[in-house]
């Protein structure tokens, strides 16, 4: 799966109420809010600019979610998958190009 796809899809899924397990694990709606804005940006520059501007992208979801001390579960896992995809994905890119 493609990177834009994998950003659309968390999208979606944090565009999604929260459930009771989402709750309990410290999401609250503003911090989900923020967070899928967060990713909504990055994928906007991606698809306006290309896959050359990840480069540029700087994400911080992990140390966001540690700092709200959200704990492990559905969501969690999600963003640190889109976290670590994005840093994959910088890493791939040249320096120059």
């Amino acid at each position: 799966m493609d990177l834009l796809a994998i950003l659309d899809e968390a999208v979606a899924a944090l565009k999604a109420p929260l459930g009771e397990d989402d709750r309990s694990q410290g999401w609250t709606d503003d911090l989900r809010r923020e967070v899928q804005e967060e990713i909504s940006i990055s994928r906007s520059v991606l698809r306006r600019h290309g896959s050359g501007m990840v480069r540029y992208l700087r994400p911080r979801l992990d140390e966001w979610m540690k700092s709200e001390e959200i704990r492990p579960g559905r969501l969690q896992h999600l963003v640190s998958d889109v976290q670590r995809r994005l840093v994959d994905a910088r890493s791939l890119k040249p320096a120059h190009g």
